[in-house]
């Protein structure tokens, strides 16, 4: 029976009415928050529809944003986020296309010693032989000080076995290979061999309930009994629809069909942390009356999934002639490598694949997919929790980015992760692998060993290659001093679009509500139905909001859609009883939650860079203008080692997450106090910031005076993002801070709330950003489809390089630059074009581009990227 609420009931008695309340009227009876009244406004003609943006926009200047006759906002514009100077505000406009192809933004990753990170090696890497000698003299140690003396005889015949087997046939590329099996079939019978089997290849993380997705895969059924939903979750991907061409145009094409949140996606949309739901998967043996038997079975399992499985005795069952049944599950300690061979047993000896160091890196290349997508169709493929794959920073989806990856290997060589990402053995040979596109947009290379992982923030920057197209100038000249004033001069370091997502409601707003924990509305804008969303949202968003069906809501809702199906299935949980707002709420991966509240923190400070802007220009300091009072160097290694205010680590997982923007925001330059919603936040791995030894302080900073403003520069401005540890502009500047947030209903003396991880710390970022490595190109073009840019794995594949044709119809600029940590590319992008960056506006100029009506098949030998 499904799960309805009644249309006419209230949600409780201090909840919004199924009308809605008003965004923009301040509460005052809200939990542990101090909330002011707003500004009493000037008299308005009273609107048709409720204002979705923070009531603080009427202080931006901006117009109103275009609302659907339902009452649903279309979009909103660079203007609704506080982003409306230049720089070279004389320069005139240049209009151009950004992102039309994914290869017209190329991202790599710089690291910590200043290298840009390229694909250089797709071959299969090989280990040491001299380490590979001692790892299997290592393997062959005595039996762990813990081990029942009676078994010890059994435990060292079933290691030999397990090594004799392994020695016969490598089958490490195989998900299950035969000496699984072999091992274990004295202990289990065949339906129960089966069984583990299906629990094994299904992985450590619980299914979560199947939809259709983006491309219309149909859920499968369950293999046996004890599998759950196994056969979703192994290696089998969709067979390959055609053949485009012999270089590499089919599955493993430009982007693949994962790109658009297909099942890759949706697995990997919680952040990293499925391991916080309940997993009720077990598979029980046949009774088994010998103790010893037993025993050896325990060990069996120990010794051959390394501790990723584990086996209790179920007490439960009463005890019979025939004996006792074994449990067999997925343990906890088992989605990190477990305790037995992969991590080297209690005895101190590592497994027998287990002497090189415990990381493996490698480089990723990944294709119109965000890192956390990445890294979730790794996880399965590698069979290994997300949670042991670790970045030093998250890339977004459109586009072709690189970067590296660390992975806790357990018992796998480089060679085994090689093979098993790469599917060597069942769907790719080898020919496959070194001559076509990785499958769905995914490519690694160079791999090694390594003695540590990855941390968030251990990059320098990000290296560009970005390729505006059918660009319109009134002349070179323009251009070049266009790109001259970003060179010399910088662009303004806005939060770009993609930080407030690109769907109707705002994620501005929706943190603004979680501030001033209004979690009634914060739940009613997650909910809403946004304006041209998939339909298969629309319809689960509808089958709750109209018809009160969440049983019917869940079955149709996607799994990349993280935020919703979480609010969904904790109101199932409660027998559809909707009351628990904020425990709905909190049931949602915090980095997505502080997301939200991020979003709030980076709109107040785009709008007042805006004020600092239009009041003083973008030439030179002001009195009352922040600085850090440490020296430039100190400040930024200051800067380096403290976390960001909150990156968007899971915000890609959202229904109203970018899918045609290009973040570059890392936790690096932007100084914050750990803990709250500022610090240690969850990566995008799962792997959490290493913490400073050294008690956190709140950085020194200073207003200047008349007579210190003349030594400093407009590249040393910084400015406060909302936080209790941050301080105030000088002056008007500081005053008109303070107005919008009163205007929002928060008081800018208290940020502390009952719920720690939205008690803002605040943090300092830069006004100014100044590029690195900046030149620039013109190149003409005719056939929108070819590729201008080449990716680092169709060059090393011998794909031809892009061709340029010098008598092309239409004009296109190529830019190479390299940024730092906390910049956001497209804002560099804006100061040059003078040109609106969000999606919606940059996906109606690609429809309308003159360039479109020479589309055609890209000539015989040019890759043209998908897009």
């Amino acid at each position: 029976m499904s799960t309805t609420r009644p249309r006419d009931e209230d949600e409780n008695t201090g909840a919004s009415s199924p009308k809605r309340a008003r965004l923009d009227e301040p509460e005052h009876t809200s939990e542990g928050v101090v909330v002011t009244d707003a500004p009493e406004a000037a008299p308005a003609e009273e609107k048709k529809v409720e204002s979705l943006l923070p009531p603080s926009h009427t202080l931006l200047g901006a117009p109103e944003p275009v609302y659907t006759p339902d009452g649903s906002m279309q979009y909103i514009m660079e203007t609704d986020v506080g982003i409306s100077e230049y720089v070279g505000h004389d320069i005139p406009r240049i209009q151009g296309i950004i992102k039309q192809r994914f290869t017209d933004f190329l991202v790599y990753e710089v690291d910590l010693d200043g290298n840009v990170v390229h694909l250089k090696n797709i071959g299969k890497p090989e280990s040491s032989p001299k380490k590979a000698t001692g790892q299997t003299t290592s393997a062959s140690g005595d039996a762990t000080p813990t081990e029942n003396p009676e078994t010890s005889t059994q435990k060292a015949e079933t290691e030999a076995k397990a090594k004799t087997l392994g020695e016969q046939a490598p089958e490490e590329n195989e998900p299950w290979p035969q000496r699984f099996t072999e091992i274990l079939k004295p202990f289990l019978s065949e339906p129960v061999m089966e069984k583990v089997k299906a629990l094994y290849l299904e992985g450590p993380e619980p299914p979560f309930i199947s939809d259709s997705g983006w491309d219309g895969r149909q859920s499968k059924p369950a293999e046996s009994e004890g599998a759950g939903e196994s056969s979703s979750i192994t290696h089998q991907e969709e067979p390959e629809k055609s053949e485009r061409n012999k270089k590499g145009k089919g599955r493993g094409g430009r982007g693949g069909r994962g790109g658009r949140g297909g099942k890759a996606g949706r697995e990997g949309g919680r952040n990293g942390r499925p391991a916080e739901r309940e997993d009720h998967r077990k598979v029980l043996s046949d009774p088994i009356s010998s103790k010893e038997t037993r025993t050896g079975l325990h060990q069996a399992i120990r010794t051959l999934f390394g501790g990723k499985l584990e086996t209790e005795t179920d007490t439960n069952a009463p005890a019979t002639d025939e004996g006792s049944k074994i449990i067999i599950k997925w343990s906890k300690a088992g989605a990190r490598g477990g305790r037995g061979a992969d991590r080297g047993g209690r005895g101190g000896h590592r497994g027998e694949r287990g002497s090189y160091p415990p990381y493996v890196h490698f480089t990723l290349q990944k294709t119109n997919r965000d890192t956390q997508d990445a890294l979730a169709h790794l996880s399965r493929s590698l069979h290994c929790s997300v949670k042991d794959l670790s970045v030093a920073g998250t890339k977004d989806k459109r586009g072709v980015t690189v970067q590296r990856v660390s992975l806790r290997r357990g018992n796998k060589t480089v060679e085994d992760v090689w093979r098993t990402a790469n599917g060597l053995g069942g769907r790719r040979s080898t020919e496959d692998v070194l001559t076509r596109r990785g499958e769905r947009g995914i490519r690694i290379a160079d791999l090694n060993y390594r003695r540590a992982s990855l941390e968030l923030g251990m990059l320098k920057g990000n290296a560009f290659v970005i390729t505006l197209r059918n660009v319109q100038v009134d002349s070179l000249d323009t251009l070049d001093r266009a790109m001259n004033t970003i060179k010399t001069k910088g662009f303004i370091n806005y939060y770009g679009m993609q930080r407030f997502g690109t769907a109707a409601i705002p994620t501005h707003s929706i943190g603004l509500a979680l501030l001033k924990s209004e979690w009634h509305k914060a739940v009613d804008l997650i909910l809403r139905v946004r304006p041209g969303e998939h339909p298969e949202v629309t319809a689960a968003r509808n089958a709750w909001l109209v018809d009160g069906d969440l049983d019917r809501a869940l079955e149709l809702m996607p799994r990349r859609v993280v935020a919703e199906r979480c609010i969904l299935e904790s109101f199932k949980k409660q027998g559809g009883d909707t009351r628990n707002a904020m425990g709905a709420l909190s049931t949602i991966p915090r980095s997505l939650r502080l997301m939200y509240v991020h979003a709030y923190q980076s709109y107040v400070w785009n709008a007042i860079v805006s004020e600092r802007i239009r009041l003083y220009g973008a030439e030179k300091p002001a009195v009352g203008d922040l600085v850090f009072e440490t020296d430039g160097e100190n400040a930024e290694a200051t800067a380096a080692t403290a976390a960001d205010d909150g990156d968007d680590a899971g915000a890609e997982t959202v229904a109203e997450s970018p899918e045609d923007e290009l973040l570059i925001e890392e936790k690096a330059e932007e100084v914050s106090k750990p803990g709250g919603a500022q610090g240690d936040e969850d990566a995008p791995a799962g792997k959490p910031a290493k913490r400073s030894r050294k008690p956190w302080e709140p950085p020194r900073v200073k207003a200047l005076t008349e007579a210190n403003v003349d030594k400093h520069t407009i590249f040393d401005v910084i400015m406060p993002l909302p936080g209790r540890d941050v301080s105030f502009p000088g002056g008007a500047l500081g005053e008109r801070y303070k107005d919008f947030l009163r205007a929002d209903g928060l008081d800018p003396e208290h940020f502390e709330r009952k719920q720690k991880e939205y008690s803002l710390g605040g943090s300092y970022r830069k006004i100014l950003h100044l590029p690195k490595e900046l030149s620039w190109s013109v190149l003409r073009y005719t056939d929108p489809d070819v590729a201008l840019a080449q990716a680092d794995e169709d060059q090393l594949l011998g794909f031809d390089v892009p061709a340029v044709d010098a008598d092309g119809k239409f004009m296109a600029l190529q830019v190479r630059l390299q940024l730092g940590t906390a910049a956001y590319a497209t804002m560099a992008l804006r100061e040059v074009t003078k040109t609106e960056t969000s999606s919606h506006f940059q996906s109606g100029l690609t429809q309308a581009s003159e360039d479109q009506k020479y589309r055609a098949v890209a000539a015989e030998g040019v890759e043209a990227d998908e897009s």
